[in-house]
């Protein structure tokens, strides 16, 4: 079994989500009393998305890279980045490790595959859904991504970091996700994308009416079997 380094804490709420969602997977596929070898490097959420707002992306990008070292130099033979959003600066992490990086995205688009949908809707941040880093990447899997319209969006982006990230889940913050989600479906969505580590806390596929697929589960699956020698 390999080492995963998880770059996690943005924000911690999913963070650990994703860690226990690993122990559970390893302990699904070896039995007995195995848990999944991890190296965490938890990074100060607020240092993080003070650099989001002001959009200072080279400043995020260095820290995360050079947590990326550290987890590599304590012994990670796989890196992680447990969020969606700080995926936007995914290259300059990639490029400053010698070990393999397992881009949420490409998780995230290889499951759409799978299931036969070409068009999905995006739910994550006003920066994963406006910026285009992250339809990008699906379209590079022959993926078109719908997103919100400009008040849907902001609802979404607000529950996250006024709720979610304080582990604060509203009953009526999830029926809004439900309008938004429906929304997303009248346009022509046929699945929609939790493109957020953090939604997931919030919204399961009962809450739609198409395939949802959760990027944190996904991104531990793949992550874990990887490590395990699937790939």
């Amino acid at each position: 079994m390999q080492t995963i380094g998880v770059l996690g804490g943005m924000s911690w709420e999913s963070s650990l989500e994703w860690y226990r969602l690993a122990n559970e997977r390893v302990r699904e596929r070896l039995g007995g009393h195995h848990s999944a070898k991890i190296v965490l490097d938890s990074v100060d959420f607020a240092e993080v998305e003070a650099m989001q707002v002001r959009g200072d992306w080279d400043a995020a990008g260095d820290l995360l890279a050079d947590r990326a070292r550290a987890l590599e130099s304590a012994g990670a033979e796989l890196l992680v980045l447990c969020t969606n959003t700080m995926h936007l600066v995914a290259e300059r992490i990639q490029d400053a490790v010698g070990i393999p990086f397992l881009h949420i995205g490409d998780v995230a688009a290889e499951a759409v595959r799978r299931a036969g949908v070409s068009t999905v809707g995006l739910l994550g941040t006003a920066f994963t859904m406006e910026q285009p880093f992250y339809r990008d990447r699906l379209a590079e899997h022959g993926i078109r991504a719908l997103v919100p319209d400009a008040d849907d969006r902001l609802a979404v982006h607000t529950i996250i970091y006024d709720e979610l990230v304080h582990g604060e889940i509203r009953e009526e913050s999830r029926e809004r996700y439900r309008e938004v989600i429906d929304r997303l479906v009248a346009q022509g969505a046929e699945g929609v994308i939790l493109g957020c580590t953090e939604i997931e806390l919030l919204v399961s596929s009962a809450d739609a009416p198409v395939p949802v697929f959760p990027t944190t589960a996904l991104h531990v699956a793949a992550a874990v079997d990887r490590a395990l020698g699937d790939v």
